[in-house]
């Protein structure tokens, strides 16, 4: 049946032909994009809240230790990576409209489980674990959605698509961190939302709605997964069972590609949801809610803003210099936090953080221009026989699956981060083990870069291949 404008499937996709590119594909596929950005700058926001949250736990009388509050840190992005690795896979099997707009609703759950318990002190531990799985449902997203928006641009387009498409929805994290110390201090709901919490904060005392930093979320999720519901579309064309899309675990690239992105977007999200109890426990007298949202925002910004760069001159080139300016970032904080012999200084541990949160972010984007590039080049050798047009529609299912896989695994960082920064300090007082540690993962990945990708007779060097850029 041919696609008529009421209609949510389009049966009839191509966005490699010209024609009808300009005729109606690109209108089409920018309208799902810039739907797609704010559900997943929510998921984003509500997948990270947590860190916001517990900063403020102990001022609102809950007695658990530091070691349990990195803990609940850092299992968002536990539950939000295991998620990644199904929901990877979920949008060619039940439909990029359909799945946006569940998964969005789904964030309901932990916005509004949190705004409940935040008021109760005495509220079990065993409860905060189980909302902080849930916020991972925001997580989950993440996967989804960038496998679906690849579907939507030609290969000219689909870099820069997708950069829109993840960096502003990492922005979602910088929006919470900056919009959550504003509603908390104001009666937001009025008695809807509950009583207010008495405080002391930095010799001051002041009344607070811990609960409006899950609840201010819920009116605009509902929002957004109508938007979705009634504004997105499916495409006929990118049905594929999981057992057409498995085969990227046979498939060197997809895992190579997973321990690069690990060390981008997974720094990226660790120091996110670390930085603010991490500062708070170094640095005592700072007003760190202040000044989270910082980090993030630049992160964010750089990885939406440099999808050129690395269209122009390489992805594996751009990855390599982000990877040397991360260790160099790595070894700038343990200088702020006085691993030298040197009294820690905050100036120097902060600005090294924002250091690392810019080329996190310029790491995101080369790393995600590297795979469909990687596919493509890669598929002559993988499918010799095939004809061009299953060639490319092979090339384009293994992308947005590996696309969907390596931010699975990147969001596991999100996890090891906070637990590794939360056992350093348990052991040894201080976050230098840690931070060692991350630097010796960074200089592997410049190894592994390089070595695969980087020089001159790798896939993407050799001279008898052609890169076909993405934007």
């Amino acid at each position: 049946m041919p696609t008529t404008k009421q209609s949510p499937v389009l049966t009839d996709w191509r966005p490699e032909d010209a024609d009808f590119w300009r005729a109606s594909g690109k209108a089409v596929a920018r309208r799902n994009l810039w739907i797609s950005v704010p559900n997943l700058l929510l998921a984003f926001s509500v997948w990270m809240v947590w860190s916001m949250v517990i900063a403020k736990l102990k001022l609102v009388g809950f007695k658990f230790t530091t070691e349990q509050l990195f803990w609940l840190a850092a299992l968002p992005a536990l539950s939000g990576a295991t998620l990644r690795v199904f929901y990877s896979f979920m949008v060619p099997i039940v439909g990029g409209r359909r799945w946006t707009a569940l998964t969005t609703l789904s964030l309901l759950i932990p916005a509004i489980g949190i705004g409940v318990v935040v008021q109760d002190p005495t509220t079990p531990y065993g409860v905060f674990v189980g909302l902080a799985l849930a916020c991972g449902l925001g997580g989950g997203n993440f996967a989804s959605s960038m496998a679906n928006i690849s579907f939507f641009f030609p290969k000219s387009e689909k870099g820069a698509a997708l950069g829109v498409n993840a960096g502003f929805g990492n922005l979602g994290v910088s929006v919470m961190q900056f919009l959550v110390p504003v509603v908390i201090g104001l009666a937001l709901f009025g008695p809807l939302a509950g009583a207010p919490q008495i405080i002391v904060d930095h010799g001051v005392t002041k009344h607070i709605w811990l609960q409006n930093a899950a609840y201010v979320w819920v009116p605009f999720i509902i929002a957004a997964a109508v938007a979705a519901w009634f504004g997105m579309n499916d495409i006929a064309s990118a049905k594929a069972s999981f057992a057409d899309q498995a085969v990227i675990f046979s498939r060197k690239h997809n895992w190579i590609m997973c321990w690069l992105y690990l060390g981008t977007f997974g720094s990226f999200l660790g120091f996110s949801a670390a930085f603010p109890l991490l500062t708070k426990t170094l640095f005592p007298d700072i007003n760190v809610l202040q000044l989270a949202f910082l980090g993030p925002l630049i992160g964010a910004g750089s990885r939406a803003l440099t999808g050129g760069v690395s269209d122009r001159f390489g992805g594996d080139r751009v990855t390599h210099w982000s990877f040397l300016a991360m260790a160099a970032g790595v070894i700038g904080v343990l200088a702020g936090v006085g691993a030298y012999g040197s009294a820690p200084s905050f100036p120097i541990f902060f600005a090294s953080f924002l250091w690392l949160f810019f080329w996190t972010g310029v790491g995101n984007a080369s790393t995600f221009q590297m795979i469909p590039t990687i596919v493509r080049a890669d598929m002559p050798r993988l499918m010799p026989r095939a004809t061009a047009e299953a060639s490319q529609r092979a090339a384009e299912m293994e992308s947005a699956a590996i696309v969907g896989f390596t931010s699975a695994v990147g969001a596991f960082g999100g996890f090891f981060i906070p637990k590794a920064f939360g056992d350093s300090l348990k052991a040894t007082g201080n976050p230098q083990f840690a931070l060692y540690i991350f630097l010796g993962f960074y200089v592997s990945c410049v190894l592994v870069n390089w070595a695969f990708y980087a020089r001159k007779t790798s896939l993407l060097r050799a001279p008898a291949l052609i890169k076909v850029p993405t934007q």
